[in-house]
């Protein structure tokens, strides 16, 4: 993928404020409320509300700016063995055009970022998230060259189109998306632009992620708006739909003082890297990968309508402390309150009577399986 740089450059910050994407602009015409995020100004919603978006999103298609995203190339001889020493994941064995979810890890076996790696054509393909994306470039080039080049492709924008109908607009605007299956990713034409579409997204739903040209972006996110089914969707519903799917957010499911095994995150580490190891942290994961975590994420539903949001205190039955909750709120596809925490191993099976301190008053909650609303991905 190329990079190419214009003065609507996602990377670059305004000079009163946050930084601003290359649809800013269309996100004030389109009536988005505008906040700051990750030191981006993003829409948290438009007028149409959270909860429209969300469901329209389960429904038929929503587009997302996710230009605050990192991306980046990696290129040189050996890159993939090169990237394994940071990562848990096997990327030595990906194919082309395939995609892999997995986390940078430290030496004590924390999450310093989830991530996802693709093998292009010239290298690796890394998209990163937002907050963690300066501290993940300088991790990568400090690891990696200069035996590899660590490129930032920061001209580049990066639109979601997430939802049933998704396949179906993506198709009329770039008929080669027929083709591909759930993390997969390859460069075409859309709409007559030149950018580079996966089959990811996350919110638990059919969706494809597209990484063009600064100065392409808001040509094609007003041909995607055109489709009868797409309407704009921000922050707010991004978060609602990802918490139902039971997908981990970095800096609350995630982070340096949690592991991937006590995230539920085992399945990203394949059977060679659990043996093998030769990543940060790899004594500490294969040590909870043997003997189990002292806790684990599940997911919680609460009784009645009260949402328990973040950091509210997960107890037993007796009220005695297990943990908290990291990510909560109201579910609108489920149809009431969902929440996802950290517990106790001995209290993480589903259907495990807990309460939650809402507002220092307990509430009955009980543990659920994951996720709160089943994956739709084209497998």
């Amino acid at each position: 993928m190329s990079d190419s740089s214009s003065s609507s450059s996602p990377t670059s910050p305004s000079s009163t404020g946050p930084r601003r994407t290359p649809l800013h602009d269309l996100h004030l015409e389109l009536g988005g409320r505008m906040v700051e995020f990750a030191g981006w100004s993003l829409p948290v919603q438009y007028p149409a509300g959270i909860m429209a978006e969300h469901r329209h999103c389960r429904s038929a298609a929503a587009l997302f700016d996710v230009s605050h995203m990192g991306q980046v190339l990696i290129r040189g001889t050996g890159a993939a063995a090169a990237f394994e020493q940071l990562v848990p994941a096997d990327v030595v064995g990906l194919g082309d055009g395939r995609l892999r979810y997995t986390l940078f890890t430290d030496e004590q076996g924390g999450v310093l970022d989830d991530l996802i790696v693709g093998k292009v054509e010239g290298g690796l393909f890394v998209v990163v998230n937002a907050g963690c994306r300066e501290a993940d470039i300088a991790h990568m080039r400090a690891a990696l060259e200069p035996a590899c080049a660590v490129e930032e492709l920061a001209g580049r924008a990066l639109l979601a189109v997430q939802g049933p109908a998704a396949a179906a607009v993506m198709a009329r605007l770039a008929t080669a998306t027929v083709e591909l299956a759930f993390m997969q990713t390859a460069e075409m034409s859309v709409a007559g632009l030149p950018a580079r579409v996966a089959r990811s997204g996350y919110t638990g739903e059919d969706g494809f992620e597209i990484s063009l040209a600064a100065q392409h972006a808001e040509t094609l996110a007003r041909r995607l708006l055109e489709q009868p089914e797409v309407a704009p969707a921000g922050l707010g519903a991004r978060d609602s739909l990802r918490l139902e799917a039971g997908l981990c957010l970095y800096g609350h499911e995630l982070s340096p003082a949690t592991t991937p095994i006590e995230a539920q995150l085992g399945w990203t580490i394949p059977k060679r890297r659990r043996i093998e190891g030769g990543f940060p942290g790899a004594a500490v994961i294969q040590g909870q990968l043997e003997r189990g975590p002292r806790r684990k994420l599940v997911g919680i539903r609460p009784d009645g309508r009260a949402p328990a949001r973040e950091g509210t205190r997960i107890q037993d039955a007796d009220g005695r402390p297990l943990g908290e909750v990291t990510s909560g709120g109201f579910g609108p596809t489920v149809g009431g309150p969902v929440a996802l925490g950290y517990v106790a191993s001995a209290h993480a099976a589903p259907d495990t009577v807990l309460q939650l301190a809402i507002r220092e008053r307990p509430h009955p909650a009980r543990v659920v399986k994951l996720p709160f609303v089943a994956h739709r991905y084209k497998c």
